[in-house]
């Protein structure tokens, strides 16, 4: 794929876009309608929930398998059949006959989800110019915020007016939709390099610089979700917000997100490192000061929206810089790094509880949660002394090597 010289993003992006918001909606959307899921197939709201941890799991376990299966393939023919993948599991989930088939199909669409994100991101940079790779990172992952802020609001209100599984209907349809444009809007990679084994690919993701590209993105996003799992009771039990008041201030938070996430991508394309830099101390500082904010209901509001865009902002930057440091194997690395943001949604959710649990109560987890963006922080450090380290000891080596020829001929 040639990347486009005009200064318009070319229509392919968006057709990325669309996928990423369809992939987004069936993610997230459970979490609106886990009451009538329950009620209906005769489970528990614990069971219920668990539909979300096996989708999460799904997305962490499959993005590399799926990735490694489908490496031979051109990445369009790749991005068509996850989206058919995605739309035949929705429609498996529409019309799930029970719970055990219900989380059948979910795992089995979550499957399409990490490799989509991780092989969908590399065709994204592989339509735009050098210079804006991260902003076509940005507008795909515009899709998932998208997705959040509408999708899921929008989703959820079908399944309160007309049952649920009218909603996974309609994502069914979304997906149809999806798979027609990228169909017909991305151009075929006619380009592409000779794949890597697996085996190779594995060595090149299993370089140092890469790892921690990933660890960054496991903490950076394991701190957002240690807040934002809980947001809604740290909103009504410390902030003293109505239960009513709640859906609004999410649309903030989402809002947040799709600022975020564009402003990051805009960022990362000028410099990354320091893109990477600030947008994680942006998020550490965000948290930190929300700890301040939780007794101002004004001030919570303001909060919720800083946390959603100092999250996003990270996205670009955190996978563009994977995919920076494993050039050789981008798909598998990018794939990874989507497991990675899912990894990271697991375990802040986890810290989040444990904070709970173990009696810091809600008011903790603001604290908390900064901490751990603050160690992805960290680790960008040691990433970046990381290449100067390299970029020292080429040079010495090229000093040596013009010294000895200079030599030679003397």
């Amino acid at each position: 794929m040639s990347p486009t010289a005009s200064s318009r993003l070319p229509l392919g992006l968006y057709a990325l876009t669309a996928g990423a918001f369809g992939i987004g909606t069936t993610e997230f959307v459970i979490m609106g309608l886990l009451m009538q899921v329950a009620a209906d197939l005769q489970v528990s709201i614990a069971a219920a929930g668990l539909l979300i941890s096996g989708y999460a799991l799904g997305v962490f376990v499959g993005a590399p398998l799926l990735t490694a299966a489908t490496q031979r393939m051109p990445r369009k023919a790749v991005l068509v059949a996850l989206m058919i993948v995605f739309t035949l599991g929705n429609l498996a989930c529409a019309l799930a006959p029970n719970y055990e088939l219900l989380m059948t199909a979910r795992v089995i669409t979550s499957l399409a989800h990490g490799t989509f994100f991780g092989v969908g991101a590399v065709v994204a940079t592989g339509l735009v110019s050098e210079d804006r790779k991260a902003s076509a990172i940005s507008i795909m992952f515009t899709g998932l915020t998208v997705a959040t802020l509408l999708g899921v609001p929008a989703g959820a209100w079908l399944g309160l007016e007309y049952g649920w599984r009218a909603t996974f209907l309609a994502v069914t349809a979304i997906g149809v939709f999806a798979t027609v444009i990228i169909a017909t809007l991305v151009p075929a990679d006619r380009s592409a390099p000779a794949p890597l084994s697996f085996r190779d690919e594995l060595r090149v993701v299993g370089r140092p610089q890469v790892l921690l590209g990933l660890l960054m993105t496991v903490l950076g996003f394991g701190g957002m979700f240690t807040v934002y799992t809980y947001i809604q009771p740290l909103l009504t039990q410390v902030t003293g917000i109505a239960d009513a008041a709640v859906s609004p201030i999410l649309l903030v938070f989402g809002v947040g997100m799709i600022i975020g996430n564009l402003l990051g991508g805009r960022f990362a394309d000028r410099r990354l490192a320091t893109a990477l830099l600030g947008t994680l101390a942006l998020l550490v500082l965000v948290m930190g000061a929300m700890g301040f904010a939780l007794h101002s209901r004004w001030a919570m509001v303001l909060f919720t929206g800083l946390l959603g865009a100092a999250a996003f902002a990270t996205v670009s930057p955190l996978q563009l810089w994977v995919l920076q440091k494993a050039r050789d194997a981008q798909s598998l690395a990018s794939s990874l790094n989507i497991g990675a943001f899912n990894l990271g949604n697991a375990l802040g959710a986890w810290l989040g509880g444990a904070v709970i649990s173990h009696g810091l109560g809600l008011s903790a987890l603001p604290w908390v949660a900064a901490l751990v963006p603050a160690s992805a922080f960290m680790v960008a450090l040691w990433s970046l002394a990381l290449d100067r380290d390299r970029d020292r000891d080429r040079d010495r080596a090229s000093t040596a090597q013009d010294s000895q020829h200079a030599g030679e001929c003397a």
